[in-house]
């Protein structure tokens, strides 16, 4: 039985509440909704990594030898920070948001493209 259509799903569901919960961080950087928010970026940011690698392994792909692998990995880092930094700062919330939206299309266009 083939593992790959259940690890595609799993990083992109990751991916989707991420970046979904990401943003909600930026929208109201309550407090009160700070646990909340970082357990939940925390978990998803993982089983992206997990299912990013595992997907990897199971096409092949050597690890750390193709380019797009290392611009996804920043990618991956950046868009995991941004919700804590949005907490701490609240008064960034418009660049910190943009700068979600070109890790997420740069993220998209290295898997579709793979230029390196």
């Amino acid at each position: 039985m083939e593992r790959l259509p259940y690890y595609q799903v799993l990083h992109l569901l990751s991916l989707a509440v991420l970046s979904a919960h990401t943003f909600m961080a930026f929208a109201n950087p309550a407090p009160e909704n700070r646990k909340r928010t970082m357990m939940i970026t925390g978990i998803a940011a993982l089983l992206m990594l997990v299912s990013g690698f595992a997907m990897l392994s199971l096409n092949k792909i050597p690890l750390m030898s193709t380019g797009w692998v290392w611009v996804k990995l920043v990618c991956w880092l950046g868009l995991s920070g941004l919700a804590g930094i949005a907490y701490r700062r609240p008064h960034l919330r418009g660049v910190l948001s943009t700068i979600a939206l070109v890790l997420v299309a740069t993220a998209l266009v290295m898997v579709y493209f793979r230029p390196f």
